[in-house]
């Protein structure tokens, strides 16, 4: 039997593994499938039409798969899905998704919510990813792979922030966010690449200096963007990793910060 607290309130539509703990005070609503070895500590939240995946841990005071707070929200079937092995800290909110978009609101794995993160509707998170306190992403907002978003930082909507890219606290981001770049300020400016977080990754030197050259090729030499992707297609036989540089002006729709 899973290890439910007898003051919790199940609804008869959850489905909750046997391996799942939930912890005092916690309100599990309809449809809601929690997997195994997820804890939700105490006092959690899950509203409805949720799915969360295995080794989860949820804090005290999260409110997960509430209804969107975008207006046109009227009562739609809408979802929120959540990975394995995220840790979401206190008061927390993840909102589900809007039919006018693809109704679901997903988080990956391995993702780290500090106190107070805000996911709004329609939101896609990637995996292995940190926000810090009072981080608040806007709807549509789409986040990649291993980035960090610093504390008190807002991202405006239908924005991208790409992988590895790292966002100082207390920003604002209007645009695109490109892979690999460190951005700060109110509004945001990039500040060169986020070597240090490649060198913890144990990337090598040589990749380190081709993508810093890919960078003042986009942003420091002058180009259009399509005479920067022409380059960055020439400097990829040397790196991959120019891919992600590639993509994140190939499909940025609201321009890129520089």
């Amino acid at each position: 039997m899973s290890q439910i607290h007898p003051t919790a309130l199940i609804s008869p539509s959850a489905t909750i593994d046997e391996t799942a703990v939930i912890g005092p005070y916690c309100v599990i609503g309809d449809e809601v499938t929690i997997g195994a070895h997820t804890v939700l500590h105490r006092h959690v939240v899950v509203t409805k039409l949720t799915r969360i995946g295995k080794h989860n841990q949820i804090y005290q005071f999260a409110s997960i798969g509430e209804d969107s707070q975008d207006l046109k929200y009227v009562g739609e079937r809408t979802w929120l899905e959540i990975g394995d092995h995220n840790t979401i800290r206190e008061a927390c909110s993840l909102h589900r998704g809007t039919v006018q978009d693809n109704g679901l609101t997903k988080i990956g794995n391995h993702n780290l919510l500090m106190v107070n993160t805000h996911i709004a509707h329609d939101c896609m998170i990637g995996d292995n990813n940190i926000f810090a306190n009072n981080v608040g992403l806007a709807g549509h907002v789409i986040i990649g792979n291993h980035t960090i978003v610093g504390g008190n930082s807002g991202i405006h909507q239908f924005c991208r922030v790409d992988d590895y890219s790292l966002i100082g606290g207390a920003s604002l981001i209007l645009k695109d966010v490109a892979a690999f770049t460190m951005v700060s300020g109110n509004p945001a400016s990039t500040h060169g690449l986020n070597v240090e977080g490649m060198r913890r990754k144990g990337w090598t030197q040589e990749t380190i200096n081709i993508l810093r050259q890919a960078y003042v090729t986009i942003f420091r030499s002058g180009l259009t963007t399509a005479q920067a992707l022409a380059k960055l297609h020439q400097q990829l036989p040397q790196e991959p990793k120019i891919q992600l540089l590639i993509d994140s002006l190939a499909n940025s729709k609201r321009g890129v910060v520089r």
